[in-house]
């Protein structure tokens, strides 16, 4: 685990310091078992099950023909789930991939997938997302905008706005039963997306305190895998950068527009 930036000792001592495995295949990207220590790992459990207890009406569809429900980060910002959008969780997670022209802007949610949900369909996370007009401060990070709609940037007249690009994606499992091959539930990565049906080169694994990191690229593709025995919930989030640096590294056809 390395970061360019120094990060503060609160931060550093939330988490586990075990190895964080840098993976080729099917595309670059960072593998981590036991991410924070055990005692902060069952408080973020603990608070997921409170607000999935006591706020059940923050959670809503995440997009049409996709199984998961979900709650935005910005809705949980008053307990551990605030790990998530802090700046120095931002830090590590650019450091650790080697991003350097992220924006401190941050979107994610806590998805939660009922058991027996349907397969979802490889993407590779390289899509627009749209800001406020005015950016973070070094030592901040910024959420969406109300006032912007993050797909398309509809605002009412006068608002500004940033059009910017998912520069990294994380996925973090948490709150989850006892996964056993077999569960389902998976992660897959995909080498190729061409033909009718294409299948995943690898499959993640949904364990608890574990997490895939990586660039979104083109050709990072992956999907939700499909076929559950047990429910399944995971932190979804993205770092961010300006839409002209993504156009310049990947080409306008490279970006996933919604």
């Amino acid at each position: 685990m390395q970061s360019e930036t120094p990060l503060p000792r609160w931060f550093t001592d939330l988490l586990a310091h075990r190895r964080w495995v840098r993976r080729t295949r099917p595309f670059a990207h960072v593998y981590v078992r036991d991410v924070f220590e055990p005692r902060f790992y069952a408080r973020l459990a603990a608070e997921y099950e409170q607000v999935r207890a006591e706020r059940p009406q923050l959670f809503g569809k995440v997009a049409n023909n996709y199984g998961a429900s979900g709650v935005s980060l910005s809705e949980l910002r008053d307990g551990p789930l605030e790990v998530f959008v802090s700046r120095a969780w931002h830090d590590l997670i650019a450091g650790v991939v080697g991003v350097t022209d992220v924006t401190g802007d941050v979107e994610g949610s806590v998805h939660h997938h009922p058991p027996d949900s349907p397969r979802g369909w490889p993407h590779s996370d390289l899509a627009p997302a749209w800001f406020g007009s005015r950016a973070p401060a070094k030592e901040a990070i910024a959420l969406p905008d109300p006032a912007v709609d993050l797909k398309k940037g509809t605002r009412a007249a006068g608002v500004e706005a940033r059009e910017l690009v998912r520069a990294v994606a994380v996925l973090f499992y948490f709150g989850n039963p006892d996964w056993q091959p077999g569960d389902g539930g998976e992660t897959g990565l995909y080498s190729a997306i061409g033909g009718p049906n294409p299948e995943p080169a690898i499959f993640v694994p949904p364990l608890n305190n574990s997490m895939i990191v990586f660039e979104c690229t083109p050709r990072s593709w992956h999907a939700f895998a499909g076929g559950n025995t047990a429910v399944r919930n995971s932190v979804v989030m993205w770092l961010h950068q300006p839409r002209e640096l993504a156009v310049r590294r990947w080409g306008g056809a490279g970006i996933a527009e919604w």
